[in-house]
């Protein structure tokens, strides 16, 4: 499965760079940037940050985004398993060892902030992690280590600033369609599941529009699937059908958004919604702090999700209204709706 899912992240990463260059073939390409890690393993993170812009230059379609790829390898100490442990309380997990426990991660993550603000943000992440008996760990490197666990996680959703509901619809149905394939009922799972976690509590209101995700995806029985695949060979197809939704999920709302005229007081309101954005990665989001406990860890890859450029205004106006643009967003954002 290591050798599988490298092969298919690097597929993922490169068919997702392509179609998002495509979309603006004046823009400048996205920087692509090969890494070792010390610690064990390696990456590649294509990112794109637009130049400042001169006078009367034509805008760029992408503001700033990351399409990156890791696959790495180590020993997690003392509070990365503490971390760890906190975040995968439904799923059988190995007991500690004195030296750590030996670990393999391979994942795809990715970005885009678009400069539109009628172009919405939107964040994709699927990945796979395996846990490993450390005393087989240390036998060498031709004697396979023995796993103890192991697990799929990911998912995608949208962060609009503001509301197009035929937009919502078509990015939740492109993702029901791929769930469908395999069971009418985890797209509504992996849907709720996705509303609860990307909710930032100190604001009481969502990140987004929601989409999908999910995690722990092992052999076992799962609480929020109950039909859910059991062997690695089908959770992988499930994973990778999920993957290849995002292109067309994604481009084209961008496509269609992205030469919408827009005003300054639009773009004041983007730039407070990503300013929400800072604040769900930065404080609640656990694969942000889990990323960063982990020894080695790419710093400048864990913080490519933030924006570019952001603003806290105190006690702003806008969105208090909800007969505004802004107002609509947020009662979606306070009371997440059914799109499809």
């Amino acid at each position: 499965m290591r050798v599988l899912m490298e092969s298919w992240i690097r597929f993922l990463q490169e068919d997702i760079v392509q179609a998002l260059e495509k979309l603006d073939p004046n823009a400048p390409k996205f920087q692509r940037d090969s890494w070792v890690r010390p610690e064990g393993g390696m990456g590649q993170s294509c990112v794109f940050a637009a130049p400042t812009a001169s006078e009367g230059q034509k805008e760029f379609i992408l503001e700033k985004a990351g399409v990156n790829i890791s696959i790495v390898h180590g020993t997690l100490p003392p509070p990365a398993i503490k971390q760890m442990r906190a975040d995968h309380t439904s799923m059988p997990l190995p007991e500690d060892a004195p030296g750590g426990l030996p670990f393999f991660a391979a994942g795809i993550s990715l970005v885009i902030h678009p400069k539109n603000p009628h172009a919405p943000t939107c964040h994709a992440n699927y990945r796979y992690f395996e846990i490993t008996d450390p005393a087989s760990a240390s036998a060498g490197a031709e004697v396979a280590p023995k796993t103890l666990a192991w697990w799929f996680g990911g998912g995608s959703d949208l962060t609009p600033s503001y509301l197009y509901p035929s937009d919502a619809t078509h990015f939740h149905q492109t993702h029901k369609s791929a769930c469908d394939a395999f069971s009418p009922s985890f797209y509504p799972a992996l849907k709720k599941w996705c509303d609860e976690y990307f909710y930032i509590p100190h604001r009481s209101e969502s990140r987004g529009i929601g989409g999908i995700f999910f995690d722990d995806l092992h052999a076992g029985p799962h609480a929020r699937l109950p039909d859910n695949p059991r062997t690695l060979d089908s959770i992988f197809v499930f994973v990778k059908s999920l993957g290849a939704a995002f292109v067309p999920a994604y481009i084209p709302i961008v496509e269609q958004r992205a030469k919408t005229p827009y005003t300054d007081e639009q773009r004041r309101w983007q730039l407070i919604r990503r300013g929400r954005y800072v604040e769900f990665n930065l404080v609640v989001d656990r694969g942000t702090k889990f990323g960063l406990m982990t020894p080695g860890a790419r710093v400048e890859s864990i913080l490519m999700s933030l924006p570019e450029t952001a603003r806290w205004e105190y006690m702003s106006e806008m969105g208090a209204d909800e007969e505004t643009e802004e107002g609509k967003l947020i009662r979606v954002l306070k009371e997440p709706k059914e799109w499809v």
